[in-house]
């Protein structure tokens, strides 16, 4: 990469996440030379400029049939990244929208704008526990310079429990089971019945750093230490990776989903309708709707409120579907009035890590 022309070197299996077409062309950012390769890509529609000014929320692709722009442009150096920034405000403002739906049944409400409300009371604009302990893993990752480190990680999820830290009013609410156990014996339940959310609705500050399979892993142990919860945290990871390197979203499924029977059911998952899919705080089910809603919609409110409107476990379904919609469309897709009623956005800025690429 040089200044002289910002881009990528090809637009191989890079699909739309809109409308799902191939025909997408690369921007050409910054003031490139007009070579003859660059002229060919011009007049084939596989190029087209994007001018001379060039940040980190710069689109790196180009939809030519419905004009959607989105991917990454892969920088040199480190800088506040604003794909964490859209991964971060989509999972927060998500579940901020799904708190006053938590455990309502499916079709005996419809969710459309930022309320408040609901079993808990709350304002508008209040993210969950869910939001609380994404931030205390961010903030770990950016106290250790973007390495992953559990003990740490674990003593901010006691720090949120225990002394209200990553709240906005100061006190942590709507604590899974799993996660409380957890953090009060010191270590994570890995028995069957403790397959919850609790640790996927953290996890996907991950996807921006190096940390492999295991330290994933390592990460959802700290409260959610059985295989599935684990294996499913890589799962995700793995396709958040795949969708900000410009991967279709089926795409980005195929290739992360693990020869596992456990996992099976994400390869027809294209194929299920809206009654097949369940919101319950089953990991599964939680992994499961928030990819069917992203794969189902075309754009960030559309598949938030999708994800709300699922019911039950509303929050945190629209939590995990927010960061990967946010990683899909990025920050500036997130609609201006759910930003402006969302709660704790200075705690929020505070949290995040500068990223590597």
């Amino acid at each position: 990469m040089t200044r002289e022309g910002v881009g990528m070197a090809g637009t191989d299996n890079r699909r739309c996440p809109r409308c799902k077409s191939d025909n997408v062309a690369r921007i050409q950012w910054g003031l490139p030379a007009f070579t003859e390769e660059l002229e060919r890509g011009l007049e084939s529609g596989r190029v087209i400029l994007g001018g001379c000014c060039i940040s980190p929320d710069s689109p790196e692709l180009h939809c030519n049939d419905c004009g959607a722009e989105f991917g990454h442009l892969d920088f040199g150096w480190p800088f506040p990244d604003n794909s964490l920034r859209a991964i971060v405000y989509g999972a927060a403002v998500g579940d901020a929208l799904g708190v006053p739906f938590e455990f309502r049944k499916r079709d005996t409400f419809s969710c459309t704008h930022m309320v408040g409300g609901g079993a808990r009371g709350m304002p508008a604009g209040t993210f969950s526990d869910d939001t609380s302990l994404l931030l205390a893993t961010c903030d770990s990752i950016k106290a250790y310079g973007g390495e992953i480190e559990t003990r740490d990680m674990a003593d901010r999820f006691r720090s949120w429990l225990f002394e209200g830290e990553y709240t906005v009013d100061g006190a942590a609410f709507d604590v899974g089971n799993a996660t409380a156990t957890a953090l009060k014996q010191g270590h994570g339940c890995a028995g069957e019945r403790s397959n919850g959310n609790g640790s996927l609705m953290r996890i996907a500050p991950l996807a921006l750093t190096d940390a492999d399979d295991a330290q994933i892993a390592a990460v959802s142990a700290i409260t959610h230490a059985h295989s599935v919860s684990t294996a499913a945290c890589v799962v995700f990871v793995h396709v958040l990776r795949a969708v900000r390197r410009g991967v279709s979203l089926s795409a980005a499924i195929a290739e992360s989903v693990p020869d596992d029977q456990r996992f099976s059911f994400l390869r027809d998952i294209e194929e299920k309708t809206r009654d097949e899919i369940q919101s319950t705080g089953y990991v599964l089910h939680t992994l499961e709707a928030a990819l069917w809603c992203a794969l189902n919609t075309e754009s960030y409110a559309e598949c938030v409120l999708a994800a709300v409107n699922l019911g039950d476990d509303s929050d945190t379904t629209a939590c995990v579907a927010g960061a990967l919609a946010g990683a899909m469309y990025g920050y500036r897709a997130i609609p201006e009035r759910w930003l402006e009623s969302l709660r704790g956005k200075d705690l929020i800025e505070s949290c995040l890590f500068e990223v590597g690429r």
